[in-house]
């Protein structure tokens, strides 16, 4: 199992089709964009083996999307930097 750290709008790929972005979180949550193709089931559950729910991409999202969301994450993230150097 690999365990990662990572900062808003930094994402891994997963082989060539699978993309995981992560956009942040709040108290015990993670929020993540998963970019996998249409044909791959996606199942939510939790590491002790409880059953989840069953997730399929959405209708495609464009490149030109992607990007996008990439870039509202990028500014988000240096705009909190940007705040945090300001209150030290």
């Amino acid at each position: 199992m690999l365990k990662l750290t990572l900062s808003p709008g930094e994402y891994i790929d997963i082989g060539p089709a699978i993309r995981v972005v992560f956009s942040g979180g709040s108290g015990n949550n993670v929020h993540l964009l998963v970019d996998a193709p249409k044909n791959l089931n996606i199942l939510r559950s939790n590491a002790g083996g409880k059953k989840g729910s069953h997730y399929n991409k959405e209708n495609g999202i464009s490149e030109e999307a992607k990007k996008e969301i990439i870039g509202i994450l990028m500014r988000e993230k240096a705009s909190k930097n940007k705040k945090q150097v300001i209150q030290q």
